[in-house]
């Protein structure tokens, strides 16, 4: 184990050539990781990603350290690897919000779901309500969109018994509507 201590200024990121990856680089994040954060916020203009880009960074020196011709300029390349691995998080966002599938825009409003589905139980309670011969008139004319002569046949009554029980459905079924609002 190496006990020797920095020989250029720490605010530099100098360090000694006898260090190894661990110590080096504990060095170099308990001296700059707080700076290298703040310049990838600025950045990001993201707190968390930016601190994900420094970690980033930092694993990256780790694992190239043997490969640093000069360790003296570690700081520059975690700089280096901050402002490259920000711009790399910007361009995936650009994508991501390019191809984000897009709103409609005249999508109703929860509250207008909200209210149909009130409007719906209200209707759906006020036909319980009605005579069930009204009920099934209404229910094929305005919800299977028969025609009056093919609710006649499915009801085995007469066109003039499907209007007059129609109509009279339609007439209870507004009084119902006009009482609840």
């Amino acid at each position: 184990m190496t006990t020797e201590t920095l020989v250029a200024d720490r605010s530099l990121g100098a360090v000694p050539v006898g260090w190894d990856a661990d110590m080096a680089v504990t060095a170099l994040y308990s001296a700059h990781y707080r700076s290298l954060v703040r310049l990838a916020v600025l950045l990001v203009r993201d707190m968390a990603t930016a601190e994900e880009v420094v970690q980033d960074a930092f694993v990256a020196i780790h694992g190239a350290w043997r490969r640093l011709r000069d360790t003296d300029k570690a700081l520059a390349y975690l700089r280096q690897s901050v402002v490259n691995r920000s711009r790399s998080v910007l361009r995936h966002r650009a994508v991501v919000e390019k191809y984000a599938p897009k709103g409609m825009p005249d999508a109703p409003s929860a509250e207008n779901g909200a209210i149909g589905e009130f409007e719906r139980s209200a209707v759906i309670e006020a036909l319980r309500g009605l005579p069930a011969r009204q009920r099934e008139a209404l229910v094929l004319r305005y919800y299977g969109d028969l025609s009056e002569a093919q609710i006649a046949h499915a009801m085995g009554i007469s066109k003039g018994a499907v209007k007059s029980h129609t109509a009279r459905g339609m007439a209870a079924l507004r009084t119902s509507l006009e009482q609840l609002s």
